[in-house]
């Protein structure tokens, strides 16, 4: 399949309109208060809020918020609607795939738009990457990341800005936030808000190999990446920086994904790999931990870096990154890895 050449939206304003989507779990329905916080929160940033046909009207199929040409539509009009700037996603979920077969890539193509979401939305980003060209945005959604109370979080916040607003080519470090946290609150009563959310200190990537390289970069949860596979939306992982993170990282569940992966080449032709934060973490009471999986399956190659424990994807505060962007990744053996932004992830 030819794919078409890699186009950037252009940047995003204050005063700009996001509009809202559900193509997957509703969200928008189960925790009500969260969401409508979250967008309360964007309009505070600074943007105006337009919530797409579907999502503004609250309904739900149980596990997904309407059928899938009812998803792919209101998906299609937001990207057609040319007072919309930007689209950013209510949540993840499970079944986001289900809008391909109803897009039209070229429709999207000539009106293209920042998209933003991380999760099941993989599904979503590689679609839109491989089939209209679209460098879309793996970063925070409404409900869990600007739904953060008592405000959303200025790292998730910051880090959002200077993806989509900076056309800027300008060499920028991602740096790590000084906290992050894995604690859970129940979002359908009044925990989110009521209980304070638990830190810990942030010390930064840890080095499972060694390596520094200047690459493109590929953004997925590993889950939804793995069932991509022999799809014509699976990406070109050759000579990019493999960016992956998971919700529940069970080991058992890791090593399943992880081998897949192995077994279609994969570890053999990335420049890199980068693996996020999980949200939950279970070695479930085998003898090892992650990162030793990670040296089980993934092989050892000169000057190639595998790093793990970034703050993308299912991490609290979570950086944002556009698919494609080219990347430079320092892992030395011993002291801090650094990973650099090298060109602008917008384009007038």
């Amino acid at each position: 399949m030819t794919r078409p050449a890699l186009i950037r939206p252009a940047p995003l304003r204050l005063g700009d309109t996001i509009g809202v989507c559900t193509p997957s779990f509703p969200a928008h329905v189960a925790f009500r208060e969260k969401y409508l916080h979250g967008i309360r929160q964007i309009e505070q940033m600074g943007f105006r809020v337009l919530e797409g046909s579907l999502t503004r009207q609250a309904t739900a199929q149980g596990y997904r918020s309407g059928t899938p040409r009812e998803r792919a539509v209101e998906l299609a009009e937001l990207f057609a609607d040319r007072s919309v700037r930007c689209i950013i996603t209510t949540i993840g979920g499970t079944c986001a795939s289900s809008l391909i077969p109803y897009l039209d890539f070229a429709q999207i193509r000539q009106n293209a738009k920042i998209f933003c979401g991380y999760s099941d939305i993989t599904s979503l980003h590689l679609a839109l990457l491989a089939h209209a060209g679209l460098s879309t945005f793996y970063g925070p959604a409404v409900m869990p990341s600007f739904g953060e109370w008592p405000e959303v979080l200025p790292e998730t916040a910051q880090s959002f800005l200077d993806a989509t607003g900076s056309k800027q080519v300008v060499e920028r470090e991602l740096v790590a936030p000084a906290r992050y946290s894995r604690h859970m609150r129940d979002a359908k009563g009044d925990a989110w808000k009521a209980v304070p959310r638990e830190w810990l200190p942030n010390p930064g990537p840890s080095v499972v190999y060694p390596g520094t390289v200047e690459a493109p970069c590929i953004v997925a949860n590993l889950n939804t990446l793995v069932t991509a596979a022999g799809t014509d939306y699976f990406p070109e992982l050759a000579g990019r920086i493999l960016v992956i993170e998971e919700m529940n990282a069970l080991l058992s569940e890791e090593e399943r994904d992880l081998r897949h992966l192995e077994r279609l080449g994969v570890f053999d032709r990335i420049a890199g790999l980068v693996i996020g934060k999980p949200e939950v973490y279970s070695n479930e009471s085998a003898p090892f931990e992650y990162a030793d999986l990670v040296r089980e399956i993934v092989p050892q190659r000169p000057g190639v870096p595998v790093v793990m424990e970034v703050d993308v994807g299912h991490t609290v505060p979570i950086l944002t990154l556009a698919q494609e962007t080219r990347l430079r990744l320092i892992a030395p053996g011993a002291g801090p890895t650094r990973w650099f932004v090298l060109e602008a992830m917008v384009h007038d």
